[in-house]
């Protein structure tokens, strides 16, 4: 079992999707009854939940369409929410500018390193 910086024990999911981050893969999950396909780039805690910044490059989405480079992709998902999750080898999907401040995740554990 592993922890978190401040002693809070980390979910399986968690788990899973911080290793997508380090290793750069895709992840595919159903979140809010769509599914969707994202590349995890932050994650960590928001307010003591845990959180991850996507880039969601295809599946569906209940807010847009999703047009590939667009910065209009970026997903703030609590990793509660996710069902279904596949983590996967596949080509690695930003918008045109990664570097876009976030708000996603206050306490950052790790993030995609460009």
């Amino acid at each position: 079992m592993r922890f978190h910086q401040k002693g809070t024990k980390m979910s399986s999911t968690y788990d899973r999707v911080r290793t997508a981050v380090l290793k750069k893969q895709q992840v595919v999950a159903e979140y809010n009854g769509h599914i969707r396909e994202m590349c995890p780039h932050v994650i960590g805690r928001k307010n003591g939940r845990e959180q991850v910044l996507f880039y969601q490059f295809g599946g569906t989405s209940s807010s847009k369409t999703i047009i590939p480079g667009s910065k209009e992709n970026w997903r703030c998902i609590p990793l509660d929410g996710l069902r279904l999750i596949e983590v996967r080898e596949g080509q690695w999907h930003s918008s045109s500018d990664p570097s876009l401040p976030q708000a996603c995740v206050d306490e950052i554990d790790v993030e995609v390193d460009y």
